[in-house]
């Protein structure tokens, strides 16, 4: 059995016969489901006991037949279309999250703000995401450029899917049509390799 490790995103040291993990001071702890666990196979991630590395938000402004993208500058997915969002400071909830990261990223305050989705990702060399997705029904301000994002104003009929992660164009549309949704992925880099989305019980329904 192999137990050496290799470096997550992080830096962080996962152990890759997925039983446990070398925190950055040397000590091996066990993990439930090692949110490093190494794997090819989407059907081979227990995805009851999966355990991310980090969590992060995505919040789409949505006014006028528009949805407010970003060209992405830095950090995981630079250079493609996205949503504003990022990862979670200690101690804030998703909600709070996703209003801030709007703000730093576009310098706009979002309005309306609605929880509709999650998404799970597992990436192959490792590293894992839990993503909680907003939408806003409109915002304070006029979107800017930042070192972090440049703002798009883009069509509902017209977003560029194929500037995207692969995974966007299964779970927008049910976000769109106001659908709550949860979304699970590998990725072996930005290369799609196993989905599944389902629709959830609204609790307005």
């Amino acid at each position: 059995m192999r137990t050496d490790s290799v470096p997550d995103a992080q830096g962080t040291r996962c152990a890759v016969d997925g039983r446990h993990s070398a925190a950055r001071g040397g000590a091996i702890r066990p993990l439930a489901v090692p949110f490093c666990a190494m794997t090819s196979r989407f059907d081979a991630i227990d995805w009851e006991r999966w355990v991310p590395a980090r969590r992060a938000t995505l919040l789409f402004v949505i006014r006028g037949g528009e949805i407010l993208l970003i060209h992405k500058k830095r950090g995981l997915g630079a250079g493609k279309i996205n949503g504003p969002g990022g990862h979670l400071e200690p101690g804030e909830t998703p909600r709070e999250c996703a209003i801030r990261e709007v703000r730093e990223e576009l310098c706009v305050t979002p309005t309306g703000v609605q929880s509709c989705g999650e998404l799970r990702f597992q990436f192959t060399y490792g590293f894992s995401l839990h993503g909680y997705v907003f939408t806003a029904s409109g915002c304070l301000g006029a979107p800017q450029e930042t070192p972090e994002a440049i703002p798009r104003w883009t069509s509902l009929d017209a977003i560029p899917y194929d500037r995207m992660w692969a995974d966007d164009r299964l779970w927008i549309p049910l976000m769109l049509k106001g659908v709550p949704f949860d979304g699970r992925f590998l990725f072996d880099v930005d290369v799609l390799l196993g989905q599944a989305v389902r629709e959830r019980p609204s609790q307005n329904r």
